[in-house]
């Protein structure tokens, strides 16, 4: 990477992908978590948000958080990355503590760090498009230590499957004020906001890490020094990460989206992202909206073990033959 910035990578690569199971389930009923699929014959969804984190960070600086029941997926696919990036949660507790863990064993290395938080399930069209909002949002956080940058992506379309941000007033660099986010409104909610100039809200956060942390302190003061005490002890001790499972058996679920930005409008911003071709993948529909986008044969991978598991252009058709 030569692109002058190197901001901390977070791939979040723990998730269940429990919507798109009817796609993401084998054969023999084994379950695959959709992070661990391709698209179309290719690199896994995880292999590209590895490639996407490229834009703004160095392998030694990209960092991603697992789950442990999920061992024998993504041991192969992140072969590449030094150990100490790779974040092992016990068990799912929701997106808020799936960020806050590998967060805190990220400012432990770098107090002060920059990062750029990705999905690993997602799909860009034209990764170029999101690099260069990327590049421009990491590079505004000098000016923005106290305040959190979200990515907002231009709607190619009326969907009430993703969440929207209302936006108000922009700054001089670009920013636009975050006046409140609308999560899978109804098809006529979803019209008149996006006439309004709403953006799809693509969970993608920018940030230094004392102002993301900042965040959890307002919402969850108590897990926050939980968490944060379970891994300094756990860092004493790396071959045992002891503290952090048992913190994890009484974890409450906490989603990020829910739980944690709701209220704090005022330290967050938006940076409007040009229509990019973004999709969550979280339908059947997504997927094969995705699919009807993208050119056939595109990123084959370069190595064997980056291949996904499932190919969900394949587990479509079989999905429209059964349902049909």
């Amino acid at each position: 990477m030569d692109n002058g910035v190197n901001a901390w990578a977070l791939v979040l690569a723990a998730g269940e992908g429990k919507r798109l199971r009817s796609l993401t389930t084998t054969p023999s009923g084994t379950v695959v978590p959709k992070q661990f699929c391709s698209l179309r014959d290719g690199p896994s969804l995880l292999h590209e948000a590895l490639q996407r984190a490229r834009a703004v960070s160095s392998a030694a600086r990209t960092c991603v958080v697992v789950a442990e029941q999920h061992r024998q997926w993504w041991a192969t696919q992140l072969r590449l990355l030094p150990p100490a990036n790779i974040i092992v949660q016990p068990q799912n507790c929701g997106t808020a503590n799936g960020i806050l863990l590998p967060l805190l064993h990220i400012a432990a290395r770098d107090a002060d760090a920059h990062l750029v938080v990705l999905p690993s399930d997602h799909h860009i069209r034209e990764e170029s498009v999101l690099a260069r909002s990327l590049r421009r949002a990491v590079e505004q956080l000098p000016w923005r230590s106290d305040e959190v940058v979200l990515m907002g992506i231009g709607p190619e379309g009326l969907d009430p499957e993703f969440g929207y941000i209302i936006s108000g007033r922009g700054d001089a660099r670009g920013l636009l004020e975050v006046e409140q986010f609308v999560e899978k409104p109804a098809p006529a909610q979803a019209r008149e906001l996006m006439q309004r100039g709403a953006l799809w809200n693509a969970f993608i956060i920018v940030s230094t890490a004392p102002a993301l942390l900042a965040l959890f302190q307002q919402r969850t003061p108590q897990i926050l020094a939980d968490m944060r005490e379970a891994v300094r002890h756990d860092l004493r001790s790396p071959t045992s990460a002891g503290a952090t499972a048992e913190l994890y058996r009484r974890l409450p679920q906490i989603d990020f989206s829910r739980d944690i930005l709701p209220g704090q409008e005022r330290h967050l911003r938006v940076l409007p992202v040009p229509p990019c071709g973004w999709s969550d993948l979280g339908t059947p529909e997504h997927v094969a909206r995705a699919l009807r986008q993208a050119p056939a044969g595109e990123r084959s991978p370069a190595e064997p073990w980056s291949r996904g598991l499932l190919s969900l252009d394949l587990q479509y058709e079989r999905w429209r033959a059964s349902a049909g």
